[in-house]
């Protein structure tokens, strides 16, 4: 059986800012930061990911000599 029949879970990171709700949420104290919510699960039938390319970094960044 080829690797595509078997489900395998996905992750999708997610870095939201402020992450203060978290903290409230989960009753945890001020002093602790939550600095990423990583969630893992399977995907739904027939999803996709889109095919997004990278910024060269000429694009985003200037240089000065």
């Amino acid at each position: 059986m080829q690797a595509r029949h078997h489900p395998v879970p996905a992750c999708l990171t997610h870095t939201p800012a402020p992450m203060k709700f978290l903290n409230q949420i989960l009753e945890r104290p001020r002093t602790e930061r939550p600095y990423l919510i990583l969630v893992v699960g399977y995907p739904a039938d027939g999803c996709t990911v889109p095919d997004i390319d990278k910024k060269h970094l000429d694009e985003i960044a200037t240089f000065v000599e």
